[in-house]
């Protein structure tokens, strides 16, 4: 608009909003003519790329999937072994191996707290981060500074947080301004007008 005088129309549904997180799904099929199938927390046919569970239940999210960023990861993990181990020096290679890699690194993860595993996969220059419950989004900073929750009250006094509107608009920004009536509010009014109940019938 700074360049022409005139703004333009966005167009966009929902499901677009992560649509071009899918990666290769479209060029595998219209290429080779694979459908990629769901494949839990992997990345398919990239190795390795997991979620993990660590020693304090939290989970993180591993992608060691270079060769030279798997060789670190393998040195820091105690198992300079695997990293040169020719069975794995490559991508195709940890594929067909991917159960025991997988293992390896789950093993490592269980041992150690969420935050030693990053400290040490930092270290290490491995992209790695951790995966938010509920208590880790409210604990978080950035997700506060940005305003991303919303303190709401029920009709019979309950208070609690929900999630705040988004995109954030300038001049037009969304907020919830009423969480719903108490349960049964409109039971007398569905049952007398939508069924035709009576007074008696209904008490």
């Amino acid at each position: 608009r700074q360049k022409t005088g005139r703004g333009q129309v966005i167009d966009m549904a929902l499901y677009e909003a992560v649509y071009n997180m899918m990666e290769g799904v479209i060029p595998d099929y219209t290429s080779l003519g694979q459908i990629r199938m769901p494949s839990g927390t992997t990345v398919s046919g990239v190795v390795p790329t997991n979620t993990h569970v660590c020693k304090d239940g939290k989970y993180v999210i591993i992608g060691a999937n270079t060769d030279d960023i798997f060789a670190r990861v393998m040195r820091i993990m105690g198992r300079e072994d695997m990293g040169m181990d020719p069975r794995y020096k490559d991508n195709a290679g940890r594929v067909e191996h991917q159960e025991y890699i997988y293992k390896v690194i789950d093993e490592w993860c269980e041992g150690l707290e969420l935050a030693e595993v990053l400290d040490k996969l930092k270290d290490a220059g491995c992209p790695a981060g951790p995966i938010y419950d509920a208590a880790d989004m409210l604990a978080d900073p950035h997700f506060n500074a940005r305003g991303m929750f919303e303190d709401i009250e029920t009709p019979t006094g309950l208070k609690f947080k929900i999630p705040a509107m988004v995109p954030k608009l300038s001049d037009t920004p969304g907020s919830t301004e009423w969480c719903g009536p108490q349960v049964g509010a409109h039971n007398r009014e569905v049952l007398s007008q939508c069924l035709g109940l009576g007074p008696e019938e209904i008490d």
